[in-house]
């Protein structure tokens, strides 16, 4: 008997049938075998109904004590904790992720719920005395309300409500993640999720009841939903759009280190990582002898293709023929372009979506296969003389989500770090989110934060109150 998976909108506290007659059908991309036919879609009458779940839980949850709002959460970390296995191998099944890689980053989701759940009894206000004015001034941070699409945790802890879409491309473990919420007990309203396209998604941007968008995607669906917030009720935006992130190795660089995380590190989901450095930047005197050990590295990665729910698979297949072909296209524009393949530049296998890891020697900087975001194996180098061409190499961009330095001068490291236009900067490693600091982009990567003591802020309104001595 084949195995069904939750595929229904959730609700207050429910899972319940879409409206719309319209659903979505999910492929193993590794072999495009059906998964499943039956993910709901969630229309403008499905999203209302979330909404006023939502809006309407929110007149409560904003005033529920700090130390029930952490208990709650704390409970949801303790169920996703044993819930590991069976996230991760949803995400395998409908977006190719290594099994291995999925349970790396769900054993992380309790953490960051704990954290924030930590931070609820830890919004202060402020004040400020009669300084002669008969004034006495107070500042308190209220929650602004209903929120959707992503980056639940923050929203929830500072008192606000949420909706969650679930990628349409990869909804299975988002729409699991229902029944888990209700097993913590959170009030009906409090989490919703909920599946859809485009449609769906510009049914939340536009919502006149929701008061704060945290999207997380291209740079061009990021405009978009911009465009809807501010048409609709103006309402407030975190935008992290990816980039086209570049990693600068300096001739003193550590070179196994280097070459781990610009190979192993760098292939990790296929090249699917937001912040991955897709753009590689190594100094004349080093590049021969790097570039020759890391072009032997990515065809020796082909050994560790495979069926992502193996737990020996490290690269997987992309997570959708859409983006295959999107990525295929990239290639294929290279080639006509005559940007020099170093290694790779194919389809892997004879069936699924998976791509060669990909080397591109010295494209041209105007070429679509160095200035846009791929999102798939694909590594484009050049070389640079000096740490100031280097830097300007770096930044000619128009996206500044991250950036990686491999030196071991330190002083050199703070120097470049504090030059490159991106809101991380990683040194001798590779660009991950950390709880305790801030995560977003410049430029076109998108603006607002996510982490650390700003993430929550995000989710706050400052309310000034003046009270009279006279």
């Amino acid at each position: 008997m084949a195995p069904s998976y939750e595929g229904r909108l959730f609700i207050n506290n429910e899972y319940v049938a879409s409206k719309s007659n319209e659903r979505i059908t999910i492929k193993n991309p590794k072999d495009a075998s059906v998964v499943t036919e039956d993910v709901h879609v969630a229309g403008v009458e499905d999203v209302d109904l979330a909404v006023e779940a939502a809006a309407t839980a929110f007149k409560t949850w904003r005033n529920t004590p700090p130390q029930e709002r952490a208990r709650l959460m704390n409970n949801l970390a303790d169920i996703l904790e044993k819930n590991v296995e069976k996230l991760s191998k949803l995400e395998a099944i409908s977006m190719g992720m290594p099994i291995q890689l999925g349970q790396m980053l769900a054993s992380g989701w309790p953490a960051w719920w704990r954290y924030y759940a930590g931070w609820t009894d830890k919004i202060a206000g402020e004040v400020y005395p009669d300084d002669g004015d008969g004034i006495y001034k107070l500042i308190r941070y209220d929650p602004i309300g209903v929120c959707a699409v992503w980056k639940m945790a923050p929203a929830i802890a500072a008192g606000n409500t949420f909706i969650f879409k679930a990628s349409e491309k990869s909804p299975l473990a988002a729409l699991a993640l229902g029944e888990m919420v209700k097993e913590a007990s959170f009030p009906p309203g409090v989490i919703n999720f909920i599946s859809g396209g485009a449609a769906t998604g510009h049914a939340l941007a536009s919502h006149m009841k929701i008061a704060k968008i945290s999207f997380t995607g291209s740079a061009s669906t990021g405009k978009k939903v911009q465009i809807a917030a501010a048409t609709s009720n103006l309402k407030r935006c975190t935008l992290e759009l990816g980039g086209k992130s570049p990693a600068l190795v300096f001739e003193d660089a550590d070179m196994e280190t280097t070459l781990a995380y610009m190979s192993q590190w760098f292939l990790l989901n296929s090249g699917q990582v937001c912040c991955a450095t897709t753009r590689l930047l190594v100094q004349d005197t080093l590049a021969d002898k790097f570039i020759e050990q890391l072009k032997a590295r990515f065809e020796g990665a082909t050994a560790a293709y495979g069926d992502p729910t193996e737990p020996t698979t490290q690269v997987g297949p992309l997570v959708d023929e859409i983006q295959y072909d999107r990525v295929m296209d990239f290639l294929e524009q290279g080639k006509k372009d005559g940007v020099k393949v170093l290694a790779g530049g194919d389809r892997h296998g004879d069936k699924g979506f998976y791509v060669q890891p990909t080397i591109l020697m010295d494209p041209p900087k105007d070429s679509s296969v160095y200035k846009d975001e791929i999102f798939g194996p694909i590594l484009a180098i050049k070389t640079f003389k000096t740490e100031e061409e280097a830097i300007e190499l770096a930044n000619d961009t128009t996206y500044g989500l991250a950036a990686c330095v491999f030196t071991n001068d330190i002083k050199r490291a703070l120097r470049v770090s504090g030059e490159l236009e991106a809101g991380t900067v990683a040194v001798n490693k590779t660009v991950l989110p950390v709880m305790v600091t801030p995560f977003g982009g410049k430029k076109q990567s998108g603006n607002g934060r996510e982490g650390g003591r700003e993430g929550i802020m995000q989710y706050l309104e400052s309310k000034s109150i003046h009270i009279s001595m006279q």
